[in-house]
């Protein structure tokens, strides 16, 4: 990770997301729910230092989430620092995913097989749990064999929730 890390926390249609910034770019957008803690205490823990709240350092990031959730961008065009998230397999099934365009889906195989490790979907499911830019690398995507909806932030009825708001969003059904 490069240069200090700045977070603010911001309003959306699925609730509040924490989001931060270093001088790489966005290096985490995570969700805020109650009894699981993905925090600012944990956001320090993977910095190593205590972030540094600034809304503006976030603003961009902001605006066009903002521009999201109203339908009209399907794209991101912020730079993004990936240092924060899981390395190795994980990390190669995360960049297949950030390629699924706006109202596309994939399933955890074809992210696999993408990803070079065919018949590895459960690592794919793992690596979607570590995702640390929710939304931007759009996990919310991959679904399970057959465009069953899967799992997302834990597999709680909240998280499955979410993630079918933002399929709908996106004019994507799942079953």
């Amino acid at each position: 990770m490069t240069g200090a890390c700045r977070y603010a926390t911001i309003d959306s249609p699925i609730g509040p997301l924490l989001a931060a910034t270093t001088g790489s770019g966005l290096a985490w957008l995570g969700y805020v729910t109650p009894g699981r803690p993905r925090g600012v205490a944990d956001l320090a823990h993977r910095v190593g230092a205590m972030p540094v709240e600034d809304p503006v350092a976030l603003r961009d990031v902001e605006a066009q989430l903002a521009d999201y959730f109203a339908g009209g961008r399907r794209m991101f065009d912020f730079a993004l620092d990936l240092s924060l998230g899981p390395g190795g397999f994980a990390a190669q099934a995360l960049k297949v995913t950030a390629t699924i365009p706006y109202g596309e889906t994939m399933s955890y195989g074809e992210v696999a097989a993408e990803a070079g490790s065919p018949g590895a979907a459960r690592a794919v499911g793992n690596a979607m749990r570590a995702n640390s830019i929710a939304i931007v690398v759009p996990c919310h995507r991959v679904l399970a064999a057959g465009g069953r909806i899967g799992g997302y932030m834990g597999g709680e009825a909240s998280g499955l929730s979410v993630k079918r708001h933002l399929l709908a969003l996106e004019g994507v059904t799942a079953r």
